[in-house]
């Protein structure tokens, strides 16, 4: 079962101050510091958990791009001395639920931005109206078309700080999923492969939007 809670790691609730959250840290770092834990092989690995927790949890803009991404509240299976249970961590599984949670980020943040840009969404069913017609000489809403138009168009539609606001949650997403070794930090082919899946996922959220904007819209002359 997919586990990735950095709350849970810091062992802080959602609701917990910045101030708590650093005083967690503090307090975890020295109480599983590896020279304290000689006789656990997992010590460097839960050190790590708990740097990884705090570098996005311990930043403001990090922590806000989190909340849109986590899950798998509630604690772990762990071993006799608190750390984590490898076994109980699914690389695979938290692969998939990180596809879903951006997918649906992206797709929701998309429709939103269209929603409040009904002149726009009427100038696109136009041109869309006008591809199908001409390739079948009838008026439909064809998914192939939709989607080829989307793909034209969704690089040009949000600005700037939209953009920003997806890198941060890209490389979030990225971060997220290197601590569970989906795939090693340390493999930079690895690393950069991941990077790119994740930025496909969101692309496809996005043109699931645009999509659902249309159909939303639509009406068949």
């Amino acid at each position: 079962m997919a586990h990735l809670d950095y709350y849970t790691r810091l062992e802080v609730s959602p609701s917990a101050s910045d101030e708590e959250i650093k005083k967690s840290y503090r307090r975890l770092a020295l109480l599983y510091h590896p020279d304290r834990n000689k006789d656990n092989p997992h010590s460097d690995e839960k050190i790590r958990e708990i740097n990884a927790a705090y570098e996005i949890l311990g930043n403001p803009e990090t922590r806000k791009s989190y909340e849109r991404l986590r899950f798998g509240g509630g604690p772990a299976a762990t071993d006799g001395f608190g750390f984590e249970d490898e076994e109980t961590i699914d690389p695979a599984a938290v692969f998939r639920e990180m596809e879903r949670k951006l997918h649906d980020e992206a797709r929701k943040e998309m429709l939103s931005f269209l929603l409040k840009k009904t002149s726009y969404i009427k100038e696109e069913l136009a041109v869309l109206r006008e591809r199908v017609i001409a390739k079948q000489g009838y008026d439909t809403l064809q998914q192939d078309i939709v989607q080829e138009r989307a793909q034209e168009e969704i690089g040009h539609l949000l600005d700037a700080e939209a953009m920003a606001r997806r890198e941060r949650l890209l490389d979030v997403a990225l971060q997220m999923l290197l601590s569970q070794n989906v795939a090693q930090s340390n493999n930079q082919e690895e690393v950069g492969a991941l990077s790119k899946q994740l930025e496909a996922i969101y692309r496809e959220g996005w043109i699931e939007g645009y999509t659902q904007a249309c159909e939303l819209f639509y009406v068949r002359r």
